[in-house]
């Protein structure tokens, strides 16, 4: 089955009880039982439900994985993989990264003896020389939020096979329309689901994909145990958004190499970071890995303030400020004082955070209203 049929038809069935070809919202809580322990594979929905679990095979479909889980967003579902460690153990972090799995790793996970190493992984060849015995997780963004670097994911699979170490892939930005990761030899995808999977910012969700039936049982133990399920209204939608996904990302990849070129030559713009132009860094990997360069792009300023990046963003109209990304509207964000402000400005910088970063989310309305926002804004 093709990856546009997947969307569609991928791990779905007809309901049982009227046929129904959208999985009905199963608002319920527990289920009757005809004797102790007799139930027809529903008990309590923490556990399963039956429009969630239609929504966790459609992720395992789509990104060609053999079981999905569905979290209470992004973050409960990097809790999860992270709940799979001990204290002691160690993480290997792309040191590009969202703000909130930062602050989870550092602000969180610490305190329980887990060490946390952000380090670059543009040249997987040197992530080998951190790898020590305590290294049990690798974790890659490609593309990072919000630099748009690029990771190979098949190189890094390669160092984690080596050593034996799990490697888990958020795969938020490309979404799986561009890129599978587990194909390329990852042991787990997440992906924060409020994102393109959803598609219309009407929902908060996390998902987790692997292939593994040893490693989905662990997670699906820690999905149960510790209960940061999401709920049949908002598995229902999800579910909804999936069947649009690879129309939606379409026109999210056109409008956004649209707005690339237009941002690449205009005279106000700094750098333009997006995967698809030929000097972008690991250009020639995005190419083999992704089967194009996604909707979001970064640009600096030329005028390098904050305050100048602020009259920026408030004069747009048709891109929204806010937080998020990957809905059918545009947005613009400012990493360092919105999504990535957690992280300490030294931090930041290190990998490009400046205040003169504005992220954008290209959505999918007429290009050229998107650009003649964007230009009004910048004159």
């Amino acid at each position: 089955m093709k990856f546009n049929t997947k969307t569609i038809h991928g791990g779905q069935k007809p309901d049982k009880a009227y046929g129904a070809v959208m999985p009905p919202i199963y608002q319920t809580s527990t289920y009757a039982q005809s004797t102790p322990g007799g139930h027809r594979g529903y008990e309590y929905s923490r556990t399963h439900n039956p429009t969630r679990s239609a929504l966790e095979n459609a992720f395992a479909s789509i990104e060609n994985g053999n079981y999905g889980l569905a979290f209470g967003s992004g973050l409960a579902a990097i809790d999860a993989v992270i709940k799979l460690l001990q204290p002691g153990d160690e993480v290997l972090s792309t040191n590009d990264l969202y703000g909130g799995t930062y602050r989870l790793f550092t602000k969180i996970f610490e305190g329980f003896g887990i060490t946390f190493r952000f380090i670059g992984m543009g040249n997987a060849s040197h992530i080998e020389d951190y790898v020590t015995e305590k290294t049990k997780l690798l974790w890659v963004e490609t593309p990072t939020n919000p630099m748009m670097n690029i990771i190979d994911i098949k190189a890094v699979a390669a160092v984690a096979k080596k050593h034996q170490i799990l490697l888990a892939v958020d795969n938020t930005f490309a979404t799986p329309y561009l890129q599978q990761p587990l194909d390329l030899g990852a042991d787990i995808v997440m992906h924060s689901a409020t994102k393109y999977i959803g598609g219309h910012s009407d929902l908060v969700m996390g998902a987790l994909i692997v292939k593994d039936e040893e490693l989905s049982k662990r997670l699906y133990f820690i999905q149960n145990a510790s209960g940061a399920i999401c709920g049949p209204q908002d598995s229902f939608l999800a579910l909804r958004g999936i069947k649009t996904l690879h129309v939606r990302m379409q026109r999210h990849c056109e409008n956004g190499k649209a707005i690339a070129h237009y941002l690449k030559t205009h005279p106000k713009v700094d750098n333009v970071y997006w995967p698809g132009f030929e000097d972008h860094p690991n250009h020639h990997i995005a190419k083999e890995q992704m089967s194009d360069f996604g909707g979001m792009v970064s640009f600096t300023t030329k005028e390098d303030s904050y305050d100048g990046v602020v009259k920026v963003v408030e004069k747009l109209k048709v891109f929204t400020l806010a937080e998020s990304l990957g809905g059918i509207e545009s947005l613009a964000g400012h990493p360092a004082s919105m999504t990535h402000a957690s992280i300490p400005k030294e931090e930041r910088e290190k990998t490009g955070v400046k205040d003169s970063l504005i992220r954008l989310s290209v959505g999918i309305e007429d290009i050229e209203d998107l650009i003649a926002d964007i230009k009004q804004a910048l004159g």
